[in-house]
């Protein structure tokens, strides 16, 4: 007999997770629960995965904004600081960019365009051709950006991400520079100290 599906994923509903929770037995139980009441087999070589948050929260696993801007703080003193392979997020990333601008004075902001590493554009492939930027060796201030591109919003949060974390920076006491590149050497012209915001290749 000839395979007719491919890959079939599923979302598991489970109790809310507290700390201290046995999250080991409530994904058993749940995964349990669900085959049983929506009839499909769990088979060998199946895989049941388990998010990072959910994990976090069983295990009480946290940091605040202000243990961010006590540590980096602690690193990199007066320091001007660059990051780089920053995603744009206003869940994910936003959160810790608040506690690293806490603990700063100046921060060197590089993004990624036309999309950082996620698939969050900040511009479009055509408008790069219309403008004639090359991204793998052009660098361009925000001025130059803003001069080329304009202000863009993100296609579905409706978010101007580069406006958004400019002013993010800033309420949180840090001045910033922000600059567009796609080398992650192209950092080092502004300063020595980097931090690596990529959350996917960590």
């Amino acid at each position: 007999m000839s395979r007719t599906v491919g890959t079939i994923s599923r979302g598991i509903r489970t109790p809310i997770i507290r700390n201290g929770d046995d999250l080991v037995k409530i994904v058993a139980d749940s995964v349990i629960e669900a085959s049983q009441n929506d009839k499909f087999e769990i088979k060998d070589r199946d895989i049941i995965g388990v998010t990072e948050a959910v994990l976090a929260r069983a295990q009480n696993n946290y940091v605040t904004v202000d243990d961010i801007a006590e540590d980096v703080k602690n690193k990199f003193g007066e320091e001007t600081v660059g990051l780089i392979f920053t995603i744009t997020s206003r869940n994910r990333f936003a959160i810790c960019l608040r506690g690293i601008a806490k603990g700063l004075k100046k921060i060197i902001l590089m993004l990624n365009y036309p999309s950082d590493e996620v698939g969050n554009h900040l511009i479009t492939l055509d408008m790069l051709d219309e403008k004639g930027v090359n991204p793998y060796s052009d660098v361009l201030t925000l001025k130059k950006f803003r001069e080329l591109f304009g202000y863009n919003e993100h296609q579905f949060t409706g978010i101007g991400y580069v406006q958004y974390y400019e002013e993010l920076i800033k309420e949180y006491g840090a001045d910033v520079e922000i600059i567009f590149a796609n080398n992650p050497r192209t950092i080092l012209n502004y300063t020595k100290n980097v931090i690596a915001c990529d959350i996917h290749t960590r």
